[in-house]
């Protein structure tokens, strides 16, 4: 009986750790230290940096401030990927289509010294939430 316990219990615990890890975002990160945590697996393309690709998006300073959101607007927004901000272009070539990511963006990937108006002060490293709809 203690066998079978032995045994059930062993199998539980190798079950629940495999679960576990299983949860646990993969995490790319780039050469120029941007990290691309990604929160759910697309199951399509990858863009190229000349695609056009459909986002939703939120995005946040590290502090979690909110500064801008496809979310709120209810509206996704479509640009090409070689015309935005580095942390984008190619932390967005590292998704799949119906894939969501975590993008961490250092400040010299996103708007560096100069910042962006009084919403992003310069030199801040920034968070985007971030949905791939679409490549184009």
């Amino acid at each position: 009986m203690l066998k079978k316990l032995f045994l059930g219990f062993s199998a539980s615990a190798l079950f629940c750790t495999g679960s576990v890890l299983a949860q646990t975002p993969a995490v790319d990160t780039l050469s120029n230290g941007v990290k691309v945590e990604h929160t759910k697996p697309g199951e399509g393309a990858s863009p190229k940096a000349t695609d056009t690709v459909l986002v939703h998006y939120r995005g946040t300073l590290l502090d979690g401030t909110e500064f801008d959101s496809s979310f709120k607007r209810n509206k996704p927004i479509s640009f090409p990927l070689n015309r935005v901000i580095p942390c984008w272009t190619e932390g967005l070539q590292k998704m799949k289509e119906g894939g969501s990511a975590v993008l961490f963006c250092p400040s010299r990937t996103a708007y560096g010294e100069r910042g962006a108006g009084n919403a992003i002060p310069p030199n801040s490293d920034l968070k985007f939430e971030v949905e791939l709809i679409k490549v184009n």
